[in-house]
């Protein structure tokens, strides 16, 4: 079986969807796949020359396609990597630099979605970006103004954006409930004889380190306060406005609660976001950067809980990684935590700094239920179990492919 793995997005580059593109290709590999890697040129892919910024990506992937003939091409799709276009005049005009492919390729195309919105998020996120450059005499930010625009112009859209993918393609993946609503779609587990392309596979995350290292070990390679005594909030991620950072600074923790931040900056990402936290007495902030698979995994096993005050989210990786180290969550009331927090994994609040505190009071109370719930869940997210269910998707569309051949 060979696959054409694409993402623009691949280490060592920083990035949520490369990782799990990387892990997920390993893993693969691990299972007897023959997987290519076609990413930007910053990557370490067998491939290159996608970029968000490169009119020709459709080109460039069906040279490769040509040239390699792969059984499978597998799409991972966050429509940013491949150069999101929004037209604030004509919403048909609106595409990525990618949909050319879809229509023109003739290999079965597998497409995992990364990013769906419901309208208030997508237009949530232009009070997000940092205002700058004024017009009239009310002072309105002209380029919100325009990017206001933009989303409310372009929000079905980007929404068909994905829907069109899931119809050109042979089966799409999702990490959620709500990633398939958001698709229009049903979904069926893999192998079942239901009659959606639509498939939920759970975003994979296991630790990099095992044996697991105890909390005392873990904290003192951070150098953090010892256990005993002390319960650690983390807060971990991309330094961006959608993590909702902003009342981390704000919030009172229970007593023997510290929280610890670490923020790193994606490849592609322009957003320069500063947050103040110099007086904020519950917060200890490493900036330490973009860590590596062992560190990640050390600085989970150092903590309690992860702290998820998300403002707009289609799905979260850190989530995945904290269940998969046995951390259960505080997050906002959003639909894609609230799916999970519904299975006894966490808890989900509004987002405010009161709501926040009380949530890991509550969950504080009752730690040692949503750990145990955690542990046995985790288990789904083993990268072994994923790869396998990867596997049998590709080979049932080989199959599908074969029989009508016949």
């Amino acid at each position: 079986m060979q696959v054409l793995m694409v993402s623009t997005e691949y280490p060592p580059m920083p990035g949520g969807v490369g990782r799990y593109t990387s892990n997920l290709t390993n893993e693969l590999r691990k299972d007897g796949l023959d997987v290519y890697v076609v990413c930007d040129e910053k990557g370490d892919g067998q491939y290159s020359g996608l970029s968000p910024k490169n009119p020709h990506n459709s080109d460039v992937l069906l040279k490769i396609v040509n040239d390699l003939k792969p059984d499978v091409v597998h799409v991972q799709f966050e429509p940013g990597l491949y150069g999101l276009i929004l037209d604030p005049f004509n919403p048909k005009k609106s595409g990525t630099y990618i949909d050319p492919f879809y229509v023109k390729c003739k290999i079965p195309i597998v497409t995992t979605f990364h990013t769906g919105y419901s309208l208030g998020q997508w237009i949530g996120q232009v009070s997000l970006i940092k205002k700058c450059g004024r017009i009239g005499k009310l002072g309105i930010p002209a380029r919100a103004l325009v990017r206001f625009w933009k989303y409310f112009l372009n929000y079905q859209a980007f929404n068909n954006l994905n829907k069109e993918k899931l119809r050109m393609s042979t089966a799409g993946i999702v990490f959620s409930h709500y990633m398939s609503e958001r698709l229009g779609s049903s979904t069926n587990d893999v192998g079942s004889s239901a009659g959606s392309k639509c498939h939920i596979i759970y975003h994979g995350s296991e630790p990099a380190i095992y044996p697991p290292l105890t909390k005392k070990e873990a904290r003192e390679k951070f150098s953090l306060p010892p256990e005993h005594g002390h319960r650690i909030a983390l807060a971990l991620g991309f330094k961006t406005a959608t993590k909702g950072w902003d009342i981390l600074g704000k919030m009172k923790l229970p007593d023997g609660w510290i929280l610890v931040v670490n923020s790193s900056k994606g490849h592609y990402s322009t957003e320069n976001l500063d947050l103040n936290w110099e007086n904020a007495e519950n917060i200890l902030d490493l900036q330490r950067g973009f860590l590596s698979e062992e560190e990640l995994s050390i600085l989970f096993y150092a903590s309690d809980v992860a702290i998820l005050p998300y403002k707009v989210t289609a799905g979260s990786g850190v989530m995945f990684d904290a269940l998969a180290h046995g951390l259960p969550f505080v997050a906002t009331d959003l639909k894609f935590f609230r799916e999970f927090g519904a299975q006894g994994l966490g808890i989900t609040v509004k987002r405010n700094p009161h709501a926040f505190s009380k949530g890991i009071k509550k969950l504080d109370r009752n730690y040692f239920k949503y750990a145990e719930t955690v542990d046995a869940f985790k288990q789904k997210l083993k990268w072994n179990f994923v790869a396998r269910q990867h596997s049998q998707l590709y080979y049932s569309i080989i199959d599908k492919k074969r029989g009508l051949k016949a």
